[in-house]
């Protein structure tokens, strides 16, 4: 029997993610602008190591902005996690994510292996989630790629 190509996205694609996308969408006029360099108070949303376009692994962190003109608005930090300046430039992220966990709840962020990696970045997406806001700031360097640098960590109560 032929495999159903419905229940093959339901499996690899997140539908309740995307179906809150979509209400979003709905909620902000169905159009997005384009959010300018500055400082944003967020909150992770999402934080994976994925497949990117080119097939190459990649992190992804997914920010959604609390307040201002840009509230509801995402700021999408996607590192390729192929060579070692790359994987650097992640760990820094995720340690400054982490910076504020109780020394019995800290995560040692080091690349072994991309399973061990997954599994890491699956640990701090669970660790942070309702506990923190961060204020980052958004940025571009001179070839127009995003930066990202988490500037302060808010605990939450």
């Amino acid at each position: 029997m032929a495999k159903n190509i419905w229940d093959e996205f339901d499996k690899s694609i997140d539908t309740k993610g995307l179906a809150e996308d979509v209400k979003d969408a709905a909620e902000n006029g169905g159009t997005f602008r384009e959010v300018p360099e500055d400082t944003y108070e967020v909150t992770v949303e999402k934080l994976e190591l994925v497949k990117s376009k080119s097939g190459q692994p990649m992190v992804t962190c997914w920010m959604k902005i609390l307040s201002g003109e840009f509230k509801n608005s995402r700021l999408f930090f996607n590192q390729v996690v192929a060579q070692g300046f790359q994987v650097h430039r992640c760990n820094e992220f995720l340690r400054a994510l982490v910076a504020e966990l109780d020394d019995e709840d800290a995560i040692e962020i080091e690349f072994k292996t991309y399973r061990q990696y997954g599994e890491l970045l699956m640990d701090v997406a669970e660790a942070i989630d309702s506990n923190f806001e961060y204020a980052v700031e958004y940025s571009k360097n001179d070839k127009g790629y995003p930066n990202y640098e988490v500037k302060e960590v808010f605990v939450l109560e």
